[in-house]
Order: structure tokens, then sequence, then C-alpha cells
């Protein structure tokens, strides 16, 4: 026998100490690092817009006052506002350590939140199944299989939406959810016996009371994420945790409590007082579910995997048959975005992304098994094929292909005029009326007040919201008289207007900029 089969081959360098072997990166990780690149450039290159200019409204805020902000957008108090949340107060912290602006705080963001969700996708996938593939699979399930129209609200985790939400709350909100879902389902397999006393005791009831401040994390930095959030923590126990005693209990109590705990402990707000406005936000959500088999048809693709995971056969089959986390966790969440459309809670449908997660990744961790394919994983495997291709051709190309190389024309992102024209006239605090949809929406951001907040917040009463917005409607009124304008120019203390190119400018108003791109105005009152 040769005598080179025997013997091993010296190591030489730095893989010495370990045998010959160095550190090889795993699938996702390459995946996953040229993917976070890909999308935060493409973050970087779109104009920040929608709710963008509040969440840069409330890290200005913060800059100014850390300990007691004023309202978002308007100059009130800001006491009870639900925008002052852990996640904001650390942007804050950004803001005034670097001196960086609201807006630019969204643009550091955007990166590290999408950290957060790509470690907590890997992290889930690997409690599902230990195939190496799986979580690259799941990735591009997740961020294709939706729909052949396009999508776009916070929570959404298409390629498209992408490029505009990534720097908001509810992204590093979805981020912390998957990990919360990781560690429940991690320890609702834990099969060891539950001990009372003792150090190994201690350390159990600490682990389940971590887990509960997890939660409790979520509740504070959006809500609404937060219920998805459970109900798939649910899921995870309901389906895998066994050998059900007084102990298991008490430390699923535990974490229950300390999510509580948590949530009612936050100084800035009262989570659980009800919010002003709420029929307002409904109203404005409404959207979200018309079209909706249009946003996401093609996750279809991923129900006979999910179906296969309760009630298929062989190797198709899971221990959990119909009690398997995954379809209870659909189960679950399409509960929950069917009782935002039957009990007219529109918002519930931004967790349209969450319960798309079920068949996303049941359709990953079926199409990362080793090889040789049956006939009917082939067949899977095609049709997913198509999906993916379908929709990323037909919705979610632009969003990662520039103008300048696309040779097809796809559809790119919205690209929302910016008001940094009118921002650098404007000291920050003083008071504005606007009546352009993205002016009233994106001049906040910049450190200014308006008249009347755009949307509803739990510091500020919803009639003198309505109050306040009826007092900009007359003031723009063309049969609004100078003394009308001038007492509510005084009433607000407002100093500014950003008006379209459609209305007509008062008399008294005197024109300081104009923006070339929109014709909208900036004029000079008070």
């Amino acid at each position: 026998m040769n005598v080179g089969v025997l013997t091993r081959r010296a190591a030489r360098g730095a893989t010495a100490l370990r045998g010959g072997r160095g550190w090889r990166p795993s699938p996702y990780q390459v995946f996953g690092f040229l993917f976070w690149l890909v999308m935060s450039l493409a973050y970087w290159r779109v104009p920040l817009c929608c709710d963008a200019g509040q969440h840069a409204a409330v890290v200005e805020r913060l800059r100014a006052d850390f300990l007691d902000p004023r309202h978002p957008t308007a100059d009130l108090p800001g006491a009870g506002s639900l925008s002052y949340s852990p996640y904001a107060l650390a942007q804050g912290a950004l803001a005034r350590l670097t001196g960086l602006s609201g807006w630019n705080v969204l643009r550091v963001a955007g990166p590290l939140n999408l950290l957060v969700l790509l470690t907590g996708v890997g992290r889930f996938t690997r409690v599902l199944t230990s195939r190496p593939w799986a979580p690259v699979a799941a990735l591009a399930s997740m961020t294709l299989l939706w729909g052949t129209e396009r999508a776009w609200a916070g929570g959404h985790l298409a390629l498209m939406p992408m490029t505009g939400n990534l720097g908001h709350p509810s992204t590093f909100a979805v981020g912390l959810t998957f990990w919360a879902w990781a560690l429940t389902g991690t320890r609702a397999r834990e099969a060891r016996r539950v001990r009372f006393v003792g150090p190994s005791g201690l350390r159990g009831f600490t682990g389940y009371a971590a887990l509960g401040a997890l939660y409790g994390l979520i509740l504070l930095v959006d809500p609404l994420t937060w219920v998805a959030a459970a109900a798939g923590g649910a899921a995870f126990v309901a389906g895998w945790q066994r050998g059900w005693r007084p102990g298991l209990a008490l430390r699923w109590a535990t974490t229950g409590v300390a999510a509580l705990l948590v949530a009612a402990a936050w100084p800035y707000f009262d989570v659980f007082a009800p919010t002003a406005g709420d029929d307002a936000v409904d109203a404005a959500h409404r959207r979200l579910y018309e079209g909706l088999a249009g946003h996401c048809w093609l996750a279809a693709a991923g129900l006979p995997a999910l179906w296969a995971r309760g009630w298929g056969r062989g190797a198709w089959r899971k221990r959990g048959g119909a009690r398997d986390p995954l379809v209870l966790m659909f189960v679950l969440e399409c509960l929950v975005v069917a009782y935002g459309w039957f009990g007219g809670r529109y918002a519930y449908g931004q967790l349209l992304g969450l319960a798309l997660v079920p068949p996303q990744f049941a359709l990953a961790v079926a199409l990362a098994a080793p090889r040789p394919w049956g006939a009917e994983r082939r067949v899977l495997g095609a049709v997913a094929a198509g999906a993916a291709c379908l929709g990323f051709l037909t919705v979610q190309a632009g969003a990662v292909v520039p103008r300048s190389l696309d040779p097809v024309g796809f559809a790119q992102p919205p690209r929302r005029p910016s008001y940094d024209w009118a921002a650098r006239h404007i000291q920050p605090g003083e008071t504005v009326i606007a009546d352009g949809s993205h002016a009233v929406h994106a001049i906040a951001g910049y450190g200014a007040n308006l008249v009347a907040p755009a949307l509803p917040d739990a510091a500020l009463d919803e009639r003198e919201r309505q109050r306040r917005l009826g007092d900009v409607r007359a003031y723009l009124s063309p049969a609004s008289t100078r003394a009308e304008r001038s007492a509510i120019v005084h009433r607000h203390r407002v100093r500014w207007l950003l008006l379209t190119r459609l209305r007509p400018l008062p008399e008294e108003a005197v024109v300081v900029a104009w923006s070339p791109r929109t014709g909208e105005v900036l004029a000079r009152v008070g």
C-alpha cells in the first residue's frame, strides 16, 4: 500500500493548530453578504420617501431634547407619542453623538436593520432545518415570491419595498421577530427535565425571561409587528413543546410576564393605552387590502410544501404533522390579517409579509433537500423557479437594476422630490403650512413643524388634529380674507408657506425660494 495513503500531510502556517482546515464560509454567509451589499447600495441610491419624513422628524426632536422631546411633527408636547421607542432613542443618541441629521441617520440605519434581518432569517431557518442551502433558498423566497403587482408598506419584505423601508422601525422589528421565533423554537424543542432549584434552574428561568424581554422590545418598537411575532411564537410553543409540567408552564409564563413588564416600564409612552386616531390610521391603510391577491399570489408556490409538512407522506412528512409550527403559524397569521379586513383594522395589512413567511420558508426547506429528488420535488422546484423569475421580472427587478444599466425598462422605485431647497431657509422649530402630499410628509424631517400633523399620534388628541386641519383648509381657501389668515398665522405661529404651483399665493406672502422640479414655492409670512 502506498505510504502516502496512511500518512497525514503536515499542516503549515496559521492552520497548523486547527489540523490543517481553514475557515470556510457557509453558502448563506456568502450569498447573505452579497445580498446585504446589493440591497444597501439599492437603498442608498433611492431618495427616501413616504413615512421616512416622519421617522427623520422623530430623530430631529430627540436630537434637540433627548429626555423630553416635542411632538414629532408639530409645536406641541410629545408626551405619549408611540414614536419614541427604544429604537428611536438609539437613533437619537447616534444623531446627538455624531451630529448627523435625521435623514442621514435613516441612511445609516438601513444597512444595520438589514443586518439584523438577515441574521434573524439565518438563525430562524437553522431552527427549522440543518440543510446548508435552506437559508439561501429562504432569502430568495422571502424577497421574490410575492405577486405581480407592487406592494409597498412597512414590514413588507420584497425587494422593491426594501429600497424604501430598510431604515424604518418596522424592518428592525421584523428582524427581531425572526430572532424571537428562532429562540422560541429552540427552547420549545428542548427535552431536558425542568428544574426548580439550583444554578441550572435559575439559568433556565433567566433565559425565558430574556426571551420575554425580546418580545417586549418588539412590542415597544412596533406594536403591529408584535402581534404577528406573538402569534408565531405561540405556534412554536404549541407545535414543538412536549412534556408539559407545572415548572415548564411557569417558565413560559415567565416569558409572557417579562414581555409585559418591559413594555409597561417604558417611560416615554403607555403602549397599552388606547390610541387616539385609530380609525384614521385604519382608513389610510385600507389600500393594503385592495388588490391583495395581486400583491402575494406567487407565494402560493409554497403551499404544497406547507401542506406536505402537515399531511404529506414519506420524506415530505414532518414529525409534528398538523402541529408543525409553520402550519400553525400560517393559520394564526392569516387569521390576524383576516381580522384586519373584517374588523376594519386595515393597518394589520402591514403584517402580510410575516403571514407569507410559513409557505415561503416551507418551500425553502423542501428545495434544500439533498438530491436525488423525486418527481414531486422536481415539479415543485420548477414551479418555484418560474414564480421567482416572474416576480423578479414583473415587479422586483427595478429595485436592484439601476436605470442606467436597465436594458428592458423595469419599473423603478418611486423617486419623491427632495426639500433641501426649502429646508435651507427654514430654521428648526419654525412652523409651516404645506398643501402638497409629499411636502406634508417630508418637511418635518428637516426639523420644521406643521400646523396639522399628517398622521394621527397618541400625543395629540384626534379632535385637536382635525381642528388644526380645518385651520389649514380655511387658510388655503380662496374665499379666506387677510384678517382670517392673519388670525390663523398668529394662533399657530406660522412662519412659512410651502405651496404647490397650482395654489394661489396669499397677497401678504413673500416668495423666498421655489423648486424647478415640482414648481412648489416657499414663501414667508407672519
